[in-house]
């Protein structure tokens, strides 16, 4: 299961304990923000893509949209999210619980700059059912991502 490949991620650092699971689903934006009890924004959505034949994630705030001119602009390719079949098999998570960590080898992490107006959000954990709250910082650090990127729009008010 997707959850102990995370959760064992998290144990190299010591974290695991900070996984919250819970007895509801937290698959959309909206339930996990209900689950949690906090903003919509604050929810660390992992979005899927196909680049140069390589999977890569996008991960941005709750609110935040793909912006599909900036995305080509920086990419060099149309969006195209990846099926839910693609991103359980290239990227190691199911859909409803794809986050940045325990993920397969090659693929690519990008934060977005809708994360940076928030002290902590919360990413999943590899469920349906599963976050863990990480300030912006930690993110970076354990998603190991590969840059920041603007390619969101709608979230900035």
């Amino acid at each position: 299961m997707a959850i102990e490949k995370v959760k064992e991620f998290f144990s190299e650092y010591g974290i695991e304990d900070r996984i919250k699971e819970f007895d509801v689903s937290s698959a959309t934006v909206e339930l996990a923000a209900l689950a949690l009890g906090c903003e919509p924004c604050r929810i660390a959505k992992s979005l899927s893509f196909m680049v140069d034949g390589r999977a890569i994630l996008v991960v941005a705030a709750g609110d935040a949209k793909i912006d599909n001119p900036k995305y080509k602009a920086r990419f060099g390719t149309k969006a195209k999210m990846l099926t839910p079949e693609e991103t359980l098999e290239l990227v190691g998570h199911a859909v409803g619980g794809v986050c940045p960590f325990g993920i397969n080898e090659g693929v690519t992490v990008y934060l977005d700059e809708s994360l940076k107006r928030f002290s902590s959000v919360f990413p999943a954990c590899g469920s349906s059912n599963s976050a863990i709250e990480l300030s912006v910082d930690e993110l970076e650090k354990y998603s190991g991502c590969t840059a920041w990127v603007d390619v969101c729009k709608n979230w900035q008010t």
